[in-house]
């Protein structure tokens, strides 16, 4: 266990290490400080995001008995991972420092000066994220391994699927930061993003109730009464945060397709002045992607 542990440890910030060097020493790149952490930190996710899908998957696929087969790769990939999350959270708080640094994010009455008072704005303005990343180590990490007691390893797989979605909402992170939300790259993305999330993360706990009523042969909506009470509020929990970041994602995608449509209006010059103006004075993005508020059209992100 402990060598599964320190083998994730090793893995997950030797990657970003890695990539960022990479990036900010290869003679055709030659990335800032800045730019490399932050792709390498997108990076690091869609690399986890496929490995734990690819481990989801063949954990669901290899399970006949929903409840009683085991699959030796379960509770390994769980402590494997579980270093990812703590790191995160720290990559997290290296993008959002790094955007505060960039011409044209900064206002001079706002932003933070100095790494602590970086630190408390991060968690203040993330602390959804943060939070999440917490309970993953401290509360899923011990439930997922030692309380199931090799109990539900099919269940486990296809939570593990629901980082498929991870992958383009990475994408769409690196494509808002470097203002690429014109591009149809950004678009098609946009809408695999949207798909992606909203099967492998809000259909998720339905899908779940909706298998376990098959085999227990019970009615779908008599699911939540049949199961301990334990594992509703559980999935009520894991859910509610999906929810909320999936209602930014449609927003964020509705002001990016409207957006569009009226970016093709003649902008006279003063309006061109003041959005120059007022983009010169704005706050970063959150470091998870999203954003309730933007003064342009852009997909918010997970």
């Amino acid at each position: 266990m402990l060598t599964i542990l320190a083998a994730g440890s090793m893995f997950f910030p030797g990657l970003f290490l890695l990539s960022k060097q990479c990036l900010k020493s290869i003679p055709a790149l030659r990335w800032s400080e800045g730019d490399a952490v932050i792709v390498s930190a997108r990076l690091v996710s869609s690399v986890q995001a496929v490995m734990a899908s690819s481990a989801g998957y063949i954990i669901a696929s290899s399970c006949e008995d929903i409840i009683e087969d085991q699959h030796w790769l379960t509770s390994t990939y769980i402590m494997f991972a579980v270093p990812y999350f703590v790191y995160d959270i720290y990559a997290m708080f290296m993008c959002y420092w790094y955007k505060l640094r960039v011409k044209g994010h900064e206002e001079a009455s706002a932003a933070p000066q100095n790494m602590s008072s970086a630190l408390t704005s991060y968690l203040r303005r993330e602390f959804l994220m943060v939070l999440h990343h917490v309970v993953m180590v401290t509360v899923c990490f011990p439930v997922s391994v030692f309380w199931r007691q090799g109990k539900g390893d099919y269940f486990q797989g296809i939570m593990f699927m629901a980082e498929l979605s991870t992958p383009s909402v990475c994408l769409g992170k690196i494509l808002i930061q470097y203002k690429q939300q014109h591009t149809l790259l950004h678009k098609v993305n946009g809408a695999l993003m949207l798909i992606t999330f909203f099967i492998c993360r809000v259909l998720l706990f339905p899908y779940l109730y909706y298998v376990y009523g098959r085999y227990a042969s019970i009615p779908f909506h008599m699911v939540p009464l049949s199961v301990p009470w334990h594992c509703n509020l559980g999935a009520a929990l894991l859910m509610a945060p999906q929810l909320y970041w999936f209602s930014l994602i449609c927003r964020g995608a509705l002001r990016l397709f409207m957006g569009t449509s009226r970016s093709q209006r003649p902008r006279t010059t003063s309006a061109a002045a003041k959005e120059r103006q007022t983009d010169g004075n704005a706050l970063p993005q959150p470091a998870n992607g999203y954003s309730t508020r933007s003064t342009e059209p852009e997909l918010a992100t997970h």
